[in-house]
């Protein structure tokens, strides 16, 4: 719908505007206006046309023991079971010794585009042949972070044959340290390219970021007992339900699904880009054909270990991490000093949502434990409220008829009751 100049009125004018094209009710437009922990003037400096905010359950995945440190992860998800999942995965895998895990670097790489280019390999030569040029004026951008250990280490040149003909890619490699890194390396990319499109004579396009980031990896490692998951039943059960997910990428992609709930539940409540993680680690197990980003093998005693390896560009610094007031309650509550921390309590997280999803899936069925816990935003919906919704609950569950025709019959008995 054309709005002229809708982007200069006040985030008072501008719901106003909308409550009335939308026809919202006096109590619906109280509900967006109602900032919760995010103040509406810090909202309204975050994006464009605000005219509320939008709240989201924040849950606590207990049990986590990862590297030797007890930690409590803040998630922020609307997803039933996916939190209490993580934490019984925690449990279970505190029986092993916990969660072991690994960090390359905070290496984020940026990309700039060259075109246009007739010597395409000589090219390549001459950009490389002035490496050092490059990452110096590259680190001119950014002296705090220089001064912090960060800035431009290293580039690489690729030529790369597309339906448009053969073009140039040139990589930056930048030390982002505690941030997410797109900004400054955006901004590095802006500075290079004028030199490496006069050293490469082709036309420079896009200078970008790439959320790719296999330069900062992520590892996890647990060993789940036999004894604490369920005996060698379960093992073999998950082992064939994690080769099914090898083999095939329609189980796969679910698969891996299942691991971002965890990692993106976390990436939203710290305030981090839950998107670009999600896009590096889709991208990073499909570079040699679509993969789990988990893997799984069964060790001498019989006891199942797991690991995982995926990009996390997330930061304890920068954007919303600090301008939202609840990003940095989260990060507190977390107790995480750097993104590298942060990186390696996504990866345990990660693992332990996968592992959790496999176990029920190999004996009760991911469905049973998912639709108990659905049964709650059932009884809500049917308008259960107070004690209502914990019986109505319970009746649901007893019967097997999580269903909102259901639910709202029995409510109406419950009721009747009641009178």
């Amino acid at each position: 719908m054309r709005l002229p100049s809708f982007y200069k009125l006040s985030v008072e004018e501008r719901l106003k505007k909308v409550a009335e094209i939308a026809n919202l009710n006096e109590e619906e437009v109280k509900s967006l206006i109602s900032s919760g922990g995010l103040p509406i003037e810090i909202a309204d400096r975050m994006i464009e046309n605000v005219i509320g905010t939008f709240e989201l359950p924040l849950g606590i995945a207990t049990n986590f023991l990862i590297d030797g440190k007890e930690y409590l992860i803040p998630m922020v998800i609307e997803e039933p079971s996916v939190v209490a999942a993580a934490s019984n995965s925690a449990k279970m895998a505190r029986e092993g010794g916990g969660f072991i895990t690994d960090f390359t670097a905070p290496i984020m790489i940026g990309q700039i585009q060259i075109v246009d280019v007739k010597n395409p390999e000589s090219a390549r030569f001459e950009i490389l042949k002035n490496k050092a040029e490059i990452i110096e004026k590259a680190n001119e951008c950014d002296p705090v972070l220089l001064k912090l250990g960060g800035g431009c280490k290293d580039l690489e040149v690729r030529v790369i044959e597309t339906i448009c003909g053969k073009m140039i890619v040139v990589h930056l490699l930048v030390d982002v340290r505690d941030a997410m890194g797109a900004n400054a390396v955006n901004t590095m990319c802006e500075k290079v390219a004028p030199i490496v499109g006069r050293l490469s004579g082709g036309r420079v396009l896009l200078r970008i970021l790439s959320n790719l980031a296999i330069y900062r990896i992520a590892r996890a490692k647990a060993i789940f007992k036999k004894e604490a998951i369920g005996g060698e039943e379960v093992v073999d059960g998950v082992m064939k339900a994690y080769a099914f997910a090898e083999a095939d990428p329609f189980r796969c992609a679910t698969h891996n699904k299942g691991i971002m709930n965890g990692i993106s539940a976390l990436m939203i409540a710290t305030g981090n880009d839950f998107r670009a993680v999600e896009a590096g680690a889709h991208g990073y197990s499909a570079i040699k054909g679509y993969k789990p980003l988990t893997k799984y093998e069964v060790d001498a005693n019989g006891d199942l270990v797991g690991t995982i390896e995926l990009p996390i560009s997330a930061g304890v610094i920068g954007g919303a991490t600090q301008v939202n007031p609840l990003a940095k309650i989260c990060l507190k509550i977390l107790g995480v000093k750097s993104a590298e921390e942060l990186a390696r309590v996504a990866s345990a997280l990660g693992l332990a949502q996968n592992f959790a999803a496999l176990r029920a899936l190999a004996t009760e069925g991911i469905q049973r434990g998912h639709m108990e816990l659905h049964a709650r935003n059932v009884a809500i919906m049917a308008g259960a409220k107070g004690n209502e919704i914990d019986k109505l609950v319970e009746l649901m569950v007893k019967e097997g008829k999580i269903r909102i025709d259901f639910a709202k019959e029995a409510l109406s008995r419950l009721r009747a009751k009641e009178e």
